[in-house]
C-alpha cells in the first residue's frame, strides 16, 4: 500500500494562486470605484459646508463675500473662515489697514505671504481640499503657502471685468475688486465697493453657480493657489475639464505631468484675457455648488451655452438644458 499523501502539489498551488489573482483583479475596480465614491461624497460635503458658510456670511453682512482683495490681501477663503469653525485663524490674519494704513509707512503692505500671515496661509484646511486630488508639491514655492481645490464663480467676464470673446453674458456672484474695499475686517478709504447681494442674482439662486472645483497645480503652476486672487476663481467661458487651455495670470506649467492645459494671458490683449475652467480629478466631470446652497455634478460634456448661462448672476440669458 502507498503512503497517504500530505500537502499540495505544485500544480494545485499554482491553480489556487491563479484563482486568487483573478478574484483580486475582478474586485479591484469595485474597490477603487467605492473609494472614489467616498472621495466624491466628501468633496460634495465640502462644497455644501462652503455654501452654507456663504449664506451665514450673508446673514451677517447682507452681501456675498468679495471674491478677492486685489492680488494679495485675502480672498473669499479668508472671509468665510469664521463660518467654517475657523474663527481663531481668521482673527490671527492681519488685514490691510490694520497697521498704519494700507500700503503705507513702516512696511504695512500686509499680504498673504507676509511673515505675520504665514501661520494662517501655510495652513491647508480640509474643508477646502478635495481628497480625489493629489497634494501639490508647490508648498515651498511661495513661503510654503498652501493650495486648495475650490474656486469662486466669476461668470463669463474676466479679471478686468471686461467682456471676453466678443460676448457679454452678465456678471457673477463674486466680484474681484481692483483694491481692498471697506468691508468687515478690511479698513481702507476705497470708494465704490463692488458688493453683490442675493437680490442681485436675478437669474435665480438655483440656476447660478457659486463655487466649483479646481486642481492643485504641480511644479510651480499656481492654479489652486487660493489665498492669491489669481488662484481663487474660475470662469464659465470653457466647459469643465476642457481640453482647451486655461489663460492664467502667471505661473502656468502645462508641461508638468497632471497639470491641465494652459497658457499665460497677454496683459492688455482683450482677446487673451484671463479665463480659468472648472477642473477636477473626478472621472467625467466636476462638482459645483449653486447660490441656493445645493450641489450638482456637472458632466464634462455639458453644452457650453447653458454652462455659460449658469455662470451669470444677472445675464438674463436662457437657461437651456443643464
Amino acid at each position: 500500500m502507498s503512503a497517504k499523501r500530505k500537502g499540495f502539489t505544485l500544480v494545485e498551488l499554482l491553480v489556487v494562486i491563479a484563482i486568487i489573482g483573478v478574484l483580486v483583479a475582478l474586485l479591484l475596480p469595485a474597490v477603487q470605484s467605492a473609494r472614489e465614491a467616498a472621495r466624491r461624497s466628501r468633496c460634495v460635503n465640502n462644497l455644501k459646508q462652503i455654501g452654507l458658510a456663504v449664506h451665514n456670511y450673508e446673514n451677517s453682512f447682507r452681501t456675498f463675500p468679495i471674491g478677492a482683495y486685489d492680488c494679495c490681501y485675502g480672498t473669499w477663503l479668508l472671509s468665510i473662515l469664521p463660518y467654517i469653525e475657523q474663527g481663531p485663524l481668521y482673527q490671527q490674519y492681519v488685514r490691510p489697514g490694520a497697521m498704519e494704513g494700507f500700503g503705507g509707512a513702516n512696511g504695512s503692505d500686509i499680504r498673504y505671504g507676509t511673515a505675520v500671515n504665514l501661520p494662517v496661509t501655510r495652513t491647508q484646511l480640509a474643508v477646502y481640499v478635495c481628497p480625489s486630488d493629489t497634494k501639490s508639491a508647490n508648498l515651498g514655492v511661495i513661503s510654503g503657502v498652501t493650495f486648495h481645490n475650490y474656486v469662486s464663480n466669476y461668470g463669463n467676464t474676466v479679471r478686468g471685468r471686461l467682456n471676453s470673446q466678443g460676448v457679454i453674458f452678465g456678471g457673477a456672484p463674486f466680484i474681484l475688486v481692483i483694491n481692498p474695499t471697506k468691508v468687515p475686517g478690511f479698513v481702507t478709504d476705497q470708494k465704490n465697493p463692488q458688493f453683490v447681494k442675493f437680490a442681485d442674482v436675478t437669474d435665480g439662486m438655483s440656476t447660478t453657480l457659486m463655487f466649483s472645483e479646481t486642481v492643485q497645480g504641480k511644479g510651480g503652476d499656481l492654479r489652486g493657489f487660493g489665498w492669491w486672487g489669481g488662484g481663487s476663481h474660475f470662469e464659465t467661458m470653457l466647459t469643465p475639464n476642457s481640453p482647451l487651455p486655461d489663460r492664467t495670470e502667471q505661473s502656468c506649467t502645462p508641461s508638468v505631468r497632471l497639470n491641465p492645459p494652459c497658457v499665460n494671458r497677454v496683459v492688455g490683449d482683450p482677446d487673451l484675457e484671463e479665463t480659468i475652467a472648472a477642473r477636477s480629478r473626478h472621472p467625467a466631470g466636476v462638482h459645483a455648488s449653486l447660490c441656493d446652497g445645493s450641489t450638482k455634478f456637472v458632466s464634462n460634456n455639458v453644452d457650453l451655452v447653458p454652462w455659460r448661462s449658469v455662470g451669470t448672476a444677472a445675464g438674463g440669458d436662457p437657461m437651456g438644458e443643464f
